[in-house]
């Protein structure tokens, strides 16, 4: 018989939920009545980029920063981040009187550069990935002592993030499917851990972009494995999930139970809805769910809830995409 893989429990997320309580939002759900006329069944959307550093990050980088030791602190955090989990770990070290280091790949839009140094964190640009960020980290842990909160896979981060699942089915406990963004694995994994232990009925659904799935093209292959990171909408959802992946990986394997890919043209489509059905500014990565819905990929039985992940958006690439832009570079559907 199989080992059971190395897994974060709903022990360990109520444990999370209780030590960042009143360091977090509480996010709303709020129903879509232009989404739940194309999906045929209610449709509720989970605004976690409202949350206060604009993604659901902050969970998981406030509950690792309080599970660190007071001498831990001490030596300072460093991670690498394609922005949102850097402004995140900012924030939280920043909160409890710790020094910061974000080491970040050129891919990662300015605007998330400048408020992760406006939060007091010192940056390095390193390479043209996620990786080589990572080999920096590395550096760092080993040459300064400083002690690594990564951006997906730690049992405490993924905890942190499950806050979320927590949180989505106290709010609908009857909630059919979730549509969550896939990257790394954090935020899919907690939650699932979460909705599934709740009500073991409810499907999860992973959604991440075609270009660079590094979780998708890792569980298609049974093992984790390296993809070229490319330029996408959903910038936040690119990096790799990393070769010696302890959590993540089959936490997304034993719990997800289907990966979509979007295109760069779906994932725009689902920006300006989020914007002009909504109301709401999402950046390419939060709008993922809903661009599965507009798309028809998803069939669901009973309440679906597409989690907005994050807001933290180039406001000049926004702006394209809701005039007509379909990817990054800026060209235009015909």
């Amino acid at each position: 018989m199989c080992a059971q893989p190395a897994s974060v429990s709903i022990d360990d997320i109520r444990a999370a939920s209780a030590r960042i309580a009143g360091r977090i939002l509480n996010t709303p759900l709020v129903p879509s009545a232009s989404l739940q006329e194309m999906a045929g069944v209610p449709v509720y959307l989970k605004l976690e980029h409202h949350q206060t550093t604009g993604s659901f990050k902050l969970r998981g980088a406030t509950n690792a920063v309080l599970s660190l030791t007071s001498a831990e602190r001490a030596r300072g955090v460093v991670a690498a981040s394609t922005g949102n989990h850097g402004r995140a770990l900012a924030h939280a070290a920043k909160a409890e009187g710790a020094v910061a280091t974000v080491c970040m790949s050129r891919l990662v839009p300015e605007n998330k550069v400048a408020e992760i140094r406006r939060l007091g964190a010192e940056v390095r640009i390193v390479g043209n990935s996620q990786d080589e960020a990572q080999e920096e980290v590395g550096r760092l842990v080993a040459e300064k002592g400083m002690v690594m909160v990564p951006p997906f896979d730690d049992a405490a981060v993924i905890a942190g993030q499950g806050t979320l699942g927590l949180e989505l089915v106290a709010q609908l406990p009857d909630v059919a499917t979730v549509l969550v963004p896939l990257s790394g694995g954090g935020l899919a994994a907690g939650v699932a851990a979460a909705v599934k232990s709740l009500n073991p009925r409810t499907r999860v659904i992973g959604l991440t972009m075609e270009r660079g799935a590094a979780m998708k093209v890792s569980l298609d292959a049974g093992h984790p494995v390296s993809v070229e990171e490319l330029p996408s909408l959903a910038d936040s959802l690119g990096g790799g999930i990393g070769l010696d992946n302890a959590l993540t990986f089959s936490m997304c394997r034993h719990l997800l139970d289907d990966v979509l890919l979007l295109s760069e043209e779906e994932i725009a489509a689902g920006m300006r809805h989020a914007y002009g059905a909504e109301r709401e500014i999402v950046e390419g990565a939060g709008a993922v769910g809903i661009a599965a819905l507009l798309a028809a990929r998803v069939r669901s039985s009973g309440p679906i809830v597409a989690i907005l992940s994050g807001r933290n958006v180039d406001m000049t690439l926004h702006r394209r995409v809701i005039n007509g832009a379909t990817s990054v570079q800026g060209e235009v559907a015909a």
